[in-house]
């Protein structure tokens, strides 16, 4: 055989080699993608069933005072434009995740395209109703956090109007490829309030307690890098995806397909954590009948006091334990309630009702310790701290507030 020849043979041989690793390549990078695509999806999903179960079910029942257990200001008896922009942001929140999730199946925009077009419509719709309604909760009806949390959400908000517009302006230019990554943009903008949740309960589940921030005020740098980082970093992830599948040979696409697979494994257990510690139980809560224990309290702490309130907390449980949710979470949110109001003996008092409650529950003897501490209590916060770390030795938080409190 001539040189020539061999030569012919190799770069032939060579070209199918370097083809057929391209085409490896692709399938890994598309693959990765699909499973990034799933679990992003399967998380909306129960992140919608979660909004829709627990506020809807809620105002069903008329019981509009629930929604202030999961939001600030959530419901305000007197406010109706504060309590329309809430619904609207709740609802809004429903339809954008389920319809986003649908927007992107590409075998729906394929065999339904008619479909495909209408859904898109109430997408972008719902993308600047949702947004114009968090920014009015935001900025004028109140919620948690500070002001660099503030503006990061409001960046969110702008840019999730501004994906929309452009992802609509190329769709009427019929101009698919860069209308589809501009959907691609807005799907990233508008999942981010998944992805912020499945980040600081990742960092729980991590860490076993609260990480960089404070847990009654809902302020810190850990929560400030985590209110742009929410869309941010998606966003980033997608143009390096995007890049890569215009340029990249087959290196660059492993090592995309790569790191997109560590990526959505990371999320995939904040999706899980946030699913366990508050989704599932939100869900649960929705369908429970039973009255909620913490708003009777209230309202008794309101009209009667402290002290009346904790002979009915014992009256009740004696008299209708199962007509009342007495549940270890339910006392605690109102002794955190109490806590943001600055009430720091009232808050001690209901803690103290669920240590008397759950006493082999780290959790609450860890709140009643915070409540303490607040009061500038420092023996009984050092005490209590103590007594939660012998129940529960992965309780960091507890050895941070011991460090802290320079407990012996």
């Amino acid at each position: 055989m001539s040189t020539q020849l061999q030569t012919t043979f190799w770069i032939a041989d060579t070209t199918q080699r370097e083809q057929s690793l391209r085409e490896l390549a692709d399938r890994a990078l598309k693959a990765a993608a699909g499973f990034w695509f799933m679990v992003v999806v399967l998380g909306q999903l129960v992140f919608a069933f979660t909004v829709a179960s627990f506020y809807g079910l809620a105002a069903a029942r008329g019981n509009w005072q629930q929604w202030n257990k999961t939001m600030t200001h959530g419901y305000t008896p007197g406010h109706p434009m504060g309590n329309l922009a809430v619904a609207i942001h709740l609802s809004s929140a429903v339809i954008i995740l389920l319809s986003g999730a649908i927007q992107l199946v590409p075998q729906i925009r394929r065999r339904a395209p008619s479909f495909h077009r209408w859904n898109g419509r109430i997408y972008f719709v719902t993308a600047f109703t949702i947004s114009i309604a968090g920014l009015y909760m935001m900025w004028f009806r109140g919620t948690v956090g500070d002001l660099p949390q503030h503006l990061g959400q409001s960046l969110d908000a702008v840019l999730i109007m501004l994906c929309a517009a452009m992802a609509l302006r190329y769709a009427l230019a019929r101009d698919f490829k860069t209308h589809r990554r501009w959907a691609l943009r807005l799907f990233m903008v508008v999942s981010a309030s998944l992805f912020i949740r499945a980040g600081i309960f990742l960092s729980f589940l991590l860490n076993h307690g609260p990480f960089g921030f404070n847990a009654v005020t809902f302020s810190g740098p850990f929560l400030t890098f985590m209110s742009f980082a929410q869309y941010l970093v998606p966003l980033a992830v997608l143009e390096i995806y995007l890049r890569t599948q215009d340029r990249a040979g087959a290196p660059g696409r492993f090592a995309m397909a790569a790191g997109l697979f560590v990526l959505t494994v990371v999320m995939g257990g904040g999706i899980v954590a946030v699913t366990m510690a508050v989704f599932l139980p939100n869900i649960k809560k929705a369908f429970d009948s039973r009255k909620s224990i913490a708003d009777t309290l209230s309202a008794t702490i309101a009209s009667s006091g402290i002290d009346q309130a904790a002979k009915q907390y014992h009256e009740l449980k004696a008299a209708a334990p199962s007509t009342y949710d007495f549940d270890e979470n339910e006392v605690n949110s109102l002794g955190y309630q109490l806590l943001q109001a600055d009430k720091y003996k009232q808050a001690i008092r209901i803690f103290q009702l669920n240590v008397e409650a759950y006493p082999q529950s780290g959790n609450t003897w860890d709140s009643l310790a915070e409540a303490y501490m607040d009061d500038g209590d420092k023996a009984q916060a050092i005490a209590n701290y103590q007594r939660s770390l012998q129940i529960n030795p992965r309780n960091t938080n507890a050895v941070k507030m011991l460090q802290k409190l320079n407990a012996p």
